[in-house]
């Protein structure tokens, strides 16, 4: 099987798209190209897929990565089997070509709900392009085949859709978490409390437990961030490949959730938390369902109220003093994820559903 995937939004190693979904296609036999934007990310391609070089598409500036991918599609569709797509935008790309191969598209936000936190969109735009994006996902339902990385997203589209839920690897042994450091890995903004964990990280300081945070920040909060630095309260890890940041929540004291209540978080779970519990530290979480669900249930972290960083720093401060409780909440974490959210679960079922519609391509 030739497979096509294509992004210009997400980075070129984004964790879902490369250390998953490519990573699994590739380790079943298949071949895969893979198009995203490596120079305007500053990456080169893995060795293990055919790379392919698009621009980037950024706030306001999108139509010449979408008629850069549609180019390329064109160029590409008689020289595949199947093609992956992970960015609305490229519903545009893909939809009208005559003669293409089978193409799935991978839902993994709401994309409705993702416009209102979105800066550079002018809030009087907002109603109608919601509208759009909502007529686009009627049409690309109409046209291709689509996989949801929720289950909760199913409710946006008419026909049942299969679910290839947002996993992790999850490694053979974890150590102990440990006392003196508190994490955050994934995108940085407003809306995923970064001014919170600025904050926090400022109330633990007397304490000594270092506040890192991983993860490319947007241009809004990047200069906090860079202050925040620059006075010493935290360490600021720019975006790392998943397979390198993941090695930095070993032996971490908790991890941090912070989220803001959203229409695009209520009903997703974040996948920082499955990650935390994989690598067995402790999570806190501020209280979005779909994560006190998961905290609750297997007993691996503590859930904080919305925009509190008292709270937060509390949490911390009560699991560093409470090395047993500490220890249990990760083992419990790490257990629950070994056996309900390691992505070769999953994995084996996500390229049986590519095999199955490059078998019968018909929607």
């Amino acid at each position: 099987m030739r497979v096509l995937v294509m992004t210009v939004v997400h980075h070129p190693e984004d964790a879902r798209i490369l250390h998953r979904q490519i990573r699994a296609i590739v380790d079943a036999g298949h071949e895969v190209t893979y198009a995203a934007p490596y120079t305007a990310r500053g990456v080169v391609p893995r060795s293990w897929v055919t790379g392919v070089d698009l621009p980037r598409a950024a706030e306001r500036k999108r139509l010449t990565a979408i008629r850069a991918a549609r180019r390329l599609f064109k160029r590409m569709r008689d020289e595949v089997d199947i093609v992956l797509i992970h960015d609305p935008e490229l519903l545009l790309a893909v939809v009208g070509v005559k003669n293409r191969p089978p193409v799935v598209w991978d839902v993994h936000e709401d994309t409705p709900a993702t416009l209102s936190l979105k800066p550079w969109l002018p809030s009087i735009f907002r109603p109608p392009v919601r509208y759009f994006a909502r007529s686009l996902e009627a049409a690309a339902e109409r046209r291709l085949h689509l996989i949801l990385a929720e289950t909760a997203y199913a409710s946006r589209f008419r026909k049942p859709h299969p679910v290839i839920p947002n996993e992790t690897w999850v490694p053979d042994h974890v150590s102990p978490p440990g006392d003196d450091r508190v994490v955050y890995l994934g995108w940085l903004s407003h809306a995923r409390g970064v001014h919170e964990a600025v904050e926090v990280a400022r109330l633990l300081q007397p304490h000594r437990i270092a506040v890192e945070l991983i993860g490319y920040a947007d241009p809004q909060t990047r200069p906090l961030l860079k202050d925040a630095v620059a006075a010493g309260l935290l360490e600021w890890r720019d975006f790392m490949p998943n397979d390198e940041a993941l090695k930095r929540l070993d032996g971490a004291l908790a991890g941090l959730s912070l989220l803001h209540d959203e229409p695009n978080y209520r009903h997703s779970m974040p996948t920082k938390i499955v990650e935390y519990m994989a690598h067995g530290i402790p999570v806190i979480t501020t209280p979005s369902p779909r994560a006190v669900e998961l905290v609750e249930r297997y007993g691996s972290g503590v859930v904080v109220p919305w925009r509190d960083p008292g709270a937060v720093a509390q949490a911390v401060l009560r699991l560093h003093e409470d090395t047993g409780e500490r220890r249990a909440q990760g083992q419990r974490g790490y257990d629950a994820a070994r056996a309900y959210h390691h992505w070769p679960n999953s994995a084996r079922r996500f390229v049986r559903e590519l095999e199955s519609w490059v078998a019968k391509p018909g929607v």
